[in-house]
Order: structure tokens, then sequence, then C-alpha cells
């Protein structure tokens, strides 16, 4: 019997050339924007279908269609597996879903885009580049020191696909690399690994803090006035996490009070964040559109990742970038 494998129509239209259906032995179900599902050339509400395997793609994000289709599922009479495009899956709906009894697999495509995003927002503040392109202007031949990312201790926050990401390329840069995760484990890219109850002591340490955890019930609001006591006063703070991983108040009083050099933010509790928000104006903050995952080669590794999870699934293989549930349902 072929394992049903729902898609959004667009989605199927553009990787029918890179799929052999008789191969995997799959009968796929296109959906639609309206949230319904072609079945046998008919439409059908979801109530009335049952699921192997949904794929929600970032086309539905890209068509801002998201909540359309997290309804649709939830009103799907059953789905086994659901794949999606987000990396962190702190929306209830995820939580929901797993209640329900299916698997979910998270994305790791956005790993790549995300940690050259670091990289850039870190070089930006490392070296003089506005000064120099002053001094182009002005034909003022003057050396232009910098900081060395070779010289640096980066502390990530978080060591999922994308906190691995970052701490590779740091590493390949030299720098010292601490983690934070929730079970240390040892790791190449890594010089230490440690749990939430060592921040105080790895803090003080870290010329570069990125957070790339989960939001979660243990990582709400981690970044507060305590954890902020124990940063260096020149610390470069980038949160490519999730907005309420940190304390704005915390974070505000600690750039004012000189407790923090700079903070680079790309995600904010609400999105899009309030043009009356302090944060677009403040002078030691940088403010991105929660855009770090929009690399080139995003859409094409999304694409990638279902392709090997489909094959998978239909061999009967274990799948990738499978959620723990119980991190979504403590």
């Amino acid at each position: 019997m072929r394992k049903t494998v729902a898609i959004y129509e667009k989605a199927l239209e553009s990787i029918k050339d890179r799929i052999d259906i008789e191969q995997l032995k799959i009968e796929w179900i296109p959906f639609t924007r309206a949230g319904k599902y072609l079945v046998d050339g008919k439409l059908k509400d979801p109530e009335d279908v049952s699921l192997d395997y949904l794929w929600l793609s970032p086309l539905i994000s890209a068509e801002q269609f998201v909540p359309e289709a997290f309804q649709m599922a939830l009103s799907t009479a059953s789905i086994k597996v659901l794949q999606t495009f987000n990396a962190g899956i702190d929306n209830p709906f995820y939580k929901k879903m797993a209640a329900r009894g299916t698997m979910i697999c998270n994305s790791s495509a956005q790993g790549i885009a995300i940690a050259e995003y670091v990289f850039a927002q870190v070089f930006y503040q490392y070296h003089p580049i506005k000064l120099q392109t002053q001094q182009q202007a002005a034909r003022d031949w003057k050396i232009t020191g910098f900081r060395e990312v070779s010289q640096s201790t980066w502390l990530i926050v978080g060591f999922g696909a994308i906190g691995q990401a970052i701490a590779q390329r740091a590493k390949a840069f030299g720098a010292k690399v601490l983690v934070v995760r929730r079970k240390p484990v040892p790791n190449v890219h890594v010089d230490y690994c440690a749990d939430v109850s060592e921040l105080p002591q790895l803090l003080p340490q870290a010329d570069i803090i990125v957070l790339a955890c989960a939001l979660n019930s243990s990582t709400k609001g981690l970044v507060n006035f305590h954890f902020l006591l124990h940063t260096r006063h020149d610390a470069l703070l980038v949160n490519i996490a999730r907005g309420g991983v940190i304390v704005n108040d915390a974070i505000r009083q600690a750039l004012d009070q000189g407790r923090l050099g700079h903070a680079v933010l790309d995600v904010f509790s609400t999105e899009p964040l309030p043009q009356t928000d302090p944060y677009w104006s403040h002078p030691k903050v940088t403010v991105t559109p929660h855009t770090s995952f929009a690399g080139s080669g995003t859409m094409n590794r999304w694409t990638d990742l279902f392709l090997v999870n489909i094959n998978r699934f239909a061999k009967g293989h274990t799948l990738e970038n499978l959620v723990d549930p119980a991190s979504l349902l403590d």
C-alpha cells in the first residue's frame, strides 16, 4: 500500500523532476492554499483525510499563509509525520501536534545562512568599515586597526544545527569556543561544553555571546539582569534564537550602563518590531528584521532535506531532524 504524503501544490510542482514516484511507492496528495487536500482528483476537507506524512514547505511562509496551513494540519484526521521549514518549534502549534502523537522533524536548512549572518555582524563590529569608507572618500591615508576573531572567545548558548554551524566557523578562525546546552557533549569544534548552571563562570570569558537556543520554559527570559551582571563591558551579544530568550529592559539597561558593548538582534518578541520601539534608535543596537535565515542557499537546502527524509521515510529508515517529543511536551 502506497504511503500518503501531502505537500503544497506549488511545492510539489517545483520538485516533481527530482523524485521517482514509482520507486518510492508514494501517493502524493497536494493541498491548496485554501486548506483542502486533493485526493483522487477531488478536493477534501482536512477532517476527512489521514496522512502518513505532511511537508510544510517554506513556500507557505513565502506566500504568507502559515496560520492557515497550521490550522489545516490541526484539523486533519491524523498525521504520522510532520516536517516543517521552521528550525525553532516554539509555536504552540507544534506542541498540539506532538500531543496528538505526530512525529515532528524541524529544519537545519537555515544553519549555514544564519552562521554567515552572525559572522557578517561580528566582522562589522570588529572591523572599522565605516571609518575606512570615510577615509577613502576623504582620500585620507591612515592605518585602521581592528580586532581579530582569532583572538576572541565565543560563548554559544544552544547547540543544535545552527549553533554547530557557528562553532565550526569560529573554530576555523582560531577562536576559543565555549558552548552551553542541555546535555554537555564533547565536540571537535568546541573547547568547553557545559550546562546552563555554569553560565556565571563562562560569561566573563566571552567576547562574543551568540544566542542560538530553542525557546522553552527553561530559556524564556534567560538573558535577564542576573545574566548581564556577568558579561564583559565590551562583549557583543547576537540573538538569532527567539525574542523571548531575552529580557528587553535588562538588555537596554546593560547597554546604557556600559555593562555590555553592543547587541545585534534579529528576532523579537513582537514581529514586525513596532516603529516606536527604542531598539530602532539605540546607538548600541543593530536591528535586522528576522532575516538571518535568508541566504541564497537556504531554499535549496530546505528542499534537499525534504527529499532526503521522504526517501528515508519510504524505505522505513530513521528520519533526520526528528525532534524529541519530550522537549515539546514538558
